[in-house]
């Protein structure tokens, strides 16, 4: 009788069921939109993230850039005299620690002793800054900073042309032409690469270290920077009278690499002059869910240190996708709770109201002999009802809408910036932990807006709430029907 009587009513009245339907259907499809797209914006800054970590890197350890000295401005100098007539060519490397000051190689050990930490493994960062001059006539002295890519700076007598670098060449009698080109090394141990540079990169050509390779003279370049230069597996290049064979080419997970060679650590402290020195250590803990208190056990027994978090690498990252996702999570939320809020109520509504046109159908059914709780449950049945048939609308809509977004990925943008100690976590993909400072790389992510059963599964007990909400509102509304409101009814 329940299931004959619910079918003839939702018949009679396609209309009304599918007002009251639709209400909760556009409620249902924004909550799985809104969630979709915040599972979107998670997945993204998840990327950003291990890509300033590294895969499996739950917070580095390093330490802060000293000061530099009154007659010192902490930037590397280059000093050129050429006092013949004819055109003289010098050449000159200058290797650099960068990301703050280097810690002993020992701490690697103590920090992977600490309570709560899986393992620990240290790397040296390094900037490499090659200056390429030809000098005329006079002498020329040229002071300059290291900076990213390549320039050209050109100067006649008394003054230069060109620019790019910060402390511009100052030539004096004579002409100079010089080619500034900076690029970053990063020492891997290479008896441990699931963590540290390397962590968030794969070798797409050649191969990666091996552990008998730890002070052999070969390198992994990224994919970016075989590019720039044409280098290939095989070929070689020079640092500092250095030869390096390259045996691999390393494409980060996501974005461009900030790092551009890779060596294997001791080659690095041996071309950065830091013997038994690192820059940063990466840390793996136990349980992500102990990340807070090894942090503190860390800063607590080793001291001068700083260790930075995913947490804290979350808040330095800014751009449209932090916008986004602010208004993801917090207006995208509220948003959808005011619609849901506005269907229910709605829905409430416009079932109480259909039950009040009903007056002489519940009285008659009461004279009949059916009790209230018969009449309330056939109300609420039909209010269920309608709310599934909501809920299948909204999942229906819900996923159009995150398709749509997955097919068009929208590109958003990232700008990582630095977090206080050790220059910064603005390392980047696959240089991880203090990259290069002062620098802010910025990446473009695309956004997706994946559906998840979790989310499915809220969209249909969403649509059941709303349903029994409805119902319950219609079932009080008829269960204080009388038959004598059946008769007043009669015209």
């Amino acid at each position: 009788m329940f299931g004959i009587y619910l079918k003839r009513e939702l018949s009679r009245r396609k209309k009304a069921a599918l007002v009251i339907a639709m209400g909760l259907a556009l409620g249902i499809a924004l909550v799985i939109t809104v969630n979709s797209v915040s599972a979107g914006m998670q997945q993204a800054q998840d990327k950003v993230l291990k890509s300033l970590y590294g895969l499996g890197t739950d917070m580095t350890v390093t330490k802060a850039q000293a000061a530099p000295s009154s007659n010192s401005s902490g930037r590397p100098k280059f000093d050129f005299n050429a006092k013949s007539s004819s055109s003289t060519k010098q050449s000159s490397d200058r290797v650099m620690t960068q990301g703050g000051q280097s810690l002993a190689s020992s701490l690697v050990t103590k920090v992977a002793s600490q309570k709560g930490v899986a393992s620990a493994v240290g790397a040296l960062t390094l900037n490499v800054t090659k200056v390429d001059g030809s000098f005329t006539q006079g002498t020329a002295k040229s002071s300059t900073s290291s900076g990213s890519g390549g320039s050209s700076q050109q100067g006649g007598p008394g003054g230069n042309q060109g620019g790019g670098n910060t402390g511009a060449p100052q030539v004096q009698g004579g002409g100079a032409s010089f080619d500034v080109n900076s690029y970053s090394v990063a020492g891997v141990d290479v008896t441990d690469q699931d963590l540290g540079p390397l962590a968030t990169s794969k070798i797409t050509s050649g191969k990666t270290f091996t552990t008998a390779q730890t002070n052999a003279k070969v390198a992994v370049v990224s994919k970016s920077y075989a590019k720039e230069n044409k280098y290939t597996v095989g070929k070689t290049f020079k640092i500092s009278g250095t030869k390096y064979t390259i045996i691999g080419i390393a494409t980060p997970d996501s974005s461009e690499s900030t790092t551009d060679v890779y060596l294997p650590l001791k080659q690095a402290q041996t071309l950065g002059d830091a013997k038994n020195k690192v820059t940063t250590i990466y840390v793996k803990a136990t349980d992500s869910k102990q990340i807070t208190a090894v942090k503190t056990t860390i800063q607590k027994n080793i001291s001068g240190t700083t260790v930075t978090t995913s947490a804290d690498l979350a808040s330095t990252v800014s751009g449209s996708l932090s916008t986004a996702s602010n208004l993801a999570t917090s207006v995208g939320k509220w948003l959808s709770i005011a619609v849901l809020v506005a269907a229910f109520l709605v829905a409430a509504l416009l079932t109480s109201s259909a039950v009040s046109r009903r007056v002489r159908e519940f009285g008659t059914l009461k004279a009949l002999g059916w009790p209230s709780r018969k009449v309330t449950r056939q109300v609420v049945g039909e209010s269920i009802v309608n709310g599934l048939i909501g809920g299948a609308l909204g999942i229906a809509i819900g996923l159009g809408a995150a398709y749509a977004v997955t097919a068009i990925s929208p590109k958003l943008t990232a700008e990582l910036g630095s977090t206080g100690g050790g220059g910064g976590m603005g390392g980047g993909p696959g240089g991880g932990g203090p990259g290069r400072q002062a620098v802010k790389n910025t990446m473009e992510i695309a956004l997706s807006a994946p559906v998840s059963v979790t989310t499915i599964a809220l969209a249909a007990g969403l649509a059941i709430t709303g349903g029994l909400i409805a119902g319950a509102m219609g079932g009080w509304r008829a269960s204080r029907m009388r038959p004598a409101d059946a008769l007043r009814s009669v015209s």
